[in-house]
């Protein structure tokens, strides 16, 4: 934000609002600013520029003999510059190349060794007295370009008639100008600082003084007159109130557009905006002064007389004042001529109805435009202007009448014209004049100070708030154009800010040492990264944007997923559902690097977008996902996914939960199970029952697509619902006194029965067998075995290790029970011991 200190001395002189910004001088209002304001980035001596320029007067202006397009002048500088060569008359020789050049004029003569202007922060031209067609030309008469006070080289700049020749240019034209450019960021909060007057106020507040606004700057301000005589229909048709809870318009006729006067052409760029016509830089300069955009149209070009605003639709055409067309999204507000978008609503106007010189007849509006869909608007359209930058800072709706009120009367005053229309004032917003109570006790407890209730009333009156106070109690109303007080702690920061950071005492507060409470879920997600590096899993970090082919490629549906409309980069576009994708994404540059087995877990983030939560947004869930892969190198035997099964059980045993593991019958619709083969796929739940995710191998097009190896098998799973789960206890049992006997029992079976439905029928059966003698058992998974060229059976073998608690069992004890095992196996699923 570049503060300009002679505009801020010219709101407080003229509206008689506060005294010298800066009484203990520049150095010290810097310093103040930084402490109690925000970080200054850059002081500017404005001044510099100008130094050696000065007003002149054109006493004759003749042809060139030897140029047709130069003019031969003499022009009074009342002797000032002492070193310039003059005639008899006291007059100096300068050759102009301005078409516009005529006797008695004033204007800006740069005499020989100064520089201009235009050129002293870049590369600096250093003037010199030298021949041009064999005429003497010492220095030379500028344009406003040259002077760095707009774009207009056609011709030099003419000064009204108040200036007397020999003056300094800078005092002149108020050129002798310091700007403080603070750091936007400072200000986010506080969208009164966007303009001058707001920091003109906030300067005096720090600075302890009091300020008063200008008697133009009240909430019910009007324009002077009716203007409905003058005859020019103008209608307001706001489709979007919720969006623009103020829309106000005004009409002019008979404008005369032209060139700014020179004040106001140094007023804008002081601050970096370059001047166009009077009707557009009376409505830049008022934005500038109060942070509140306003758009001037020309009103025979919107033809139907109706400004209107709506939501954009897809596919609509609008061109830019910049120059550029572009193609409208729906949902951006747009002004309206009724029908057509004339204006990208909060961002940029139309370049269908920008005024120019032959505009006669003009609308002004002034709006408020919700402060997130602006954001979200200039982001799409990368268009970061002035007026979003101020949108976007959520301007007061509150102040619309003053600044429009002000800004008519000044166009009226230097463009001429009529006003032809009522002040139009479309209105949804509500004022809540609730005041914010606060204690003075309160408000020194979080400052560290011992200020006075009414210290702290004449320290927020300053700057104008209606404070009541009542012994301890200060009952506190905030100014219109203020936004950001709601609650009390908004209170303790602005007195603590006006008061003085510097002067808070350098003392910690004092606070218990009772430990904050532990955050459970990060402690288990700790514990789980421990449990799983002890098992030799690596754990990465990967983006939670992604590009919409590795969706695809993982099998998932790249148009259900949100897909971000400022990407980084086109390989970020996408918001996955979850982190698989992206660990699979990791194997194949692994394995090039050299890593021919490994496993590799992420805990983060995924969602549900069809499932929403009680703030109608996707649910999110914290996920724990692991790949395992060992390349061909490595001969990898038995399937990959008992692998990635062995770390889930055994991570989940670490954590006290038993699990259970269920075949699917078919793949679910959601995009987290799209990547997993159906026939080697299992959901996970614990052994009560609670969901948790899912485990398996991957299709054979995932793995083709990422380059993965055929040894490759992964699971994912809810970390919460896991955190939550009942914990598995065993009853307590001693340890064995007495020899165990291990037997490995082999069933060749059809093909169709799955590990787990087999599994699942040892397990039962050898309870119930067991449990008749007083035995207790375990049960290992040895191998699935298939022989080449029989498709239609398998031999699935597991290791039973059997013991009794009291004695020492028998082999034909053991071989009795197997054999009655067998026997239910073939019974049961026509399955054979072997």
């Amino acid at each position: 934000m570049k503060v300009s200190l002679n505009w801020v001395r010219f709101i407080d002189q003229k509206y008689k609002c506060a005294a010298d910004p800066a009484p203990a001088g520049i150095d010290a209002l810097v310093e103040k600013i930084g402490a109690q304001l925000g970080a200054v980035e850059e002081v500017v001596n404005l001044g510099e520029k100008y130094q050696g320029a000065v007003v002149a007067k054109v006493i004759s202006a003749e042809k060139h003999p030897d140029a047709d397009k130069l003019k031969v002048c003499w022009i009074d500088d009342d002797g000032v510059v002492k070193s310039a060569p003059r005639n008899k008359a006291g007059h100096i020789h300068v050759v102009c190349g301005a078409p516009n050049v005529t006797a008695g004029q004033l204007v800006a003569w740069l005499p020989p060794g100064s520089t201009v202007p235009s050129t002293f922060d870049k590369d600096p031209l250093v003037l010199e007295a030298r021949e041009i067609r064999g005429q003497m030309s010492n220095g030379m008469i500028a344009s406003a370009k040259e002077l760095a006070l707009g774009d207009d080289h056609t011709g030099i700049l003419v000064l009204d008639g108040r200036f007397t020749p020999g003056t300094s240019l800078t005092e002149a034209l108020d050129l002798n100008d310091t700007i403080i450019d603070i750091e936007n960021k400072m200000f986010t909060h506080r969208p009164d600082l966007f303009g001058q007057l707001g920091v003109a106020r906030e300067l005096a507040g720090i600075q302890g003084q009091v300020f008063k606004s200008p008697a133009w700057y009240k909430e019910d301000a009007d324009v002077a007159g009716d203007g409905r005589s003058n005859g020019l229909k103008l209608e307001i048709k706001n489709d979007v109130p919720e969006l623009i809870p103020r829309f106000c318009a005004v009409a002019i006729k008979d404008v005369k557009v032209g060139d700014s006067p020179a004040w106001l052409k140094v007023r804008l760029g002081a601050v970096g905006i370059r001047p166009i016509n009077n009707i557009v830089d009376m409505t830049n300069f008022y934005m500038l002064e109060t942070a509140q955009p306003l758009h001037a149209y020309d009103y025979d070009k919107v033809k139907s007389g109706i400004l209107g605003a709506r939501l954009s639709q897809k596919g609509e055409k609008l061109s830019l004042l910049n120059g550029k067309q572009i193609t409208l999204e729906a949902g951006a507000a747009v002004i309206t001529d009724g029908q057509r978008p004339i204006g990208l609503g909060g961002v940029m106007g139309g370049a269908d109805t920008e005024v120019d010189e032959n505009t006669k007849n003009i609308i002004l509006e002034c709006a408020t435009f919700d402060m997130n869909l602006t954001r979200k608007v200039a982001m799409a359209y990368g268009l970061f202007t002035d007026a979003a930058t101020r949108f976007t800072k959520n301007q007061s709706p509150r102040q619309n009448r003053a600044v429009i009120a002000k800004t008519v009367e000044d166009i009226l005053r230097i463009a001429g014209g009529r006003l032809a229309s009522r002040l139009m004032d479309d209105k949804h917003f509500k004022i809540d004049g609730k005041p914010v109570k606060v204690s003075a006790s309160f408000i020194n407890s979080r400052l560290g100070t011992d200020l006075r209730a009414a210290e702290m009333k004449k320290i927020l009156q300053n700057v104008e708030f209606e404070i009541d106070l009542s012994g301890d109690q200060l009952s506190v109303i905030a100014p219109f154009w203020r936004t950001d007080i709601e609650i009390p702690e908004d209170i303790v920061e602005e007195v603590g800010r006006l008061h003085g950071y510097d002067k808070l005492p350098a003392e910690l507060p004092k606070r218990g040492i009772e430990p904050a409470a532990k955050n459970g879920l990060l402690e288990f997600k700790d514990r789980l990264r421990g449990i799983l590096a002890e098992f030799g899993a690596n754990e990465v970090l990967t983006y939670s944007f992604v590009h919409d082919d590795l969706l695809k490629k993982t099998g998932q549906d790249s148009q259900l997923a949100y897909r971000l409309s400022n990407a980084l980069s086109p390989a970020l576009g996408y918001y996955r559902f979850n982190l698989l994708p992206s660990l699979l994404e990791k194997i194949h540059p692994n394995i090039k690097a050299g890593y021919d087995k490994f496993a590799l877990f992420e805990i983060g983030k995924g969602h549900d977008r069809e499932h929403k939560d009680k703030d109608g947004l996707p649910q999110e869930f914290e996920l724990l996902t692991m790949v395992y892969t060992a390349s061909s190198k490595t001969n990898p035997s038995g399937g990959a996914y008992y692998q990635a099964k062995e770390y889930l059980v055994q991570m989940a045993a670490k954590v006290g939960v038993g699990l259970k593991f269920k075949a699917l019958e078919k793949l679910p619709d959601a995009p987290l199970a799209q990547a997993y083969e159906l026939t080697r796929t299992a959901f996970v739940s614990t052994s009560d029952g609670k969901f948790l995710g899912i485990i398996g191998e991957l299709k054979p097009g995932v793995r083709a697509s990422l380059r993965l190896p055929e040894h490759t098998a992964g699971f994912e799973i809810d970390i919460e619902a896991l955190l939550g789960a009942k914990p598995a206890h065993e009853n307590y049992r001693p340890l064995n006194r007495f020899p165990v006997l291990e037997q490995d029992f082999c069933l060749r079976s059809a093909a169709k029965l799955n590990y787990q439905e087999l599994t699942v029928f040892i397990m039962e059966n050898l309870k119930k067998l067991s449990k008749a003698h007083g035995y207790q058992f375990n049960l290992e998974p040895i191998d699935i075995f298939q022989k080449a060229g029989d498709g239609s059976h398998k031999q699935t073998t597991w290791r039973i290790i059997l013991w009794h608690p009291e004695r020492t069992l028998t082999t034909a004890e053991t071989n009795k029970l197997l054999d009655q095992l067998a026997e239910q196996a073939k019974k049961e699923l026509k399955a054979e011991r072997i």
